[in-house]
């Protein structure tokens, strides 16, 4: 299995970074910004740098998708992984379209209202996990596994 983990540097990288124990003995490889934080955490890691700052942006949208299509057409992922935020939206979908399972895991902090990457990546995801039990009024068919972070 190969996995594709996509997201922002900081908070949202070092999430997916604690997953360790889950993907330490798995191919795998990462989508996330150019950034020193990255860089010193993914040390040794195989990491290809998606466009920022991409909050709301449709210029770092339409990069980040053809980027995508890139990085996922030369990697084929089987499973790509989320904890946010907007590099996950193209890699969701593109993914989706090229047959790869989709995780995306809702912040810990979200506890009453969705992110914007999680309720656009929500719709393609094959699990959607969340933190808290009162965010299942958010996301109906998320998986509620308490604090996994």
């Amino acid at each position: 299995m190969k996995i594709c983990f996509v997201g922002s540097s900081g908070g949202h990288l070092d999430h997916l970074y604690t997953l360790k124990p889950f993907w330490e003995d798995k191919e795998r490889f990462w989508a996330t910004f150019d950034k020193d934080d990255a860089r010193c955490t993914l040390k040794g890691e195989k990491m290809y740098p998606v466009y920022y700052p991409s909050n709301r942006s449709l210029k770092a949208l339409a990069i980040n998708t053809v980027r995508a299509v890139r990085i996922l057409r030369e990697e084929k992922p089987d499973l790509i992984i989320s904890a946010g935020a907007a590099p996950a939206v193209p890699f969701f979908y593109i993914g989706k379209m090229m047959g790869a399972k989709t995780v995306f895991i809702e912040q810990y902090d979200r506890f009453d209202k969705g992110s914007l990457s999680g309720r656009l990546c929500y719709p393609v995801s094959d699990v959607f996990i969340v933190q808290w039990e009162q965010m299942k009024k958010v996301y109906p068919k998320a998986v509620n596994l308490g604090s996994i972070f």
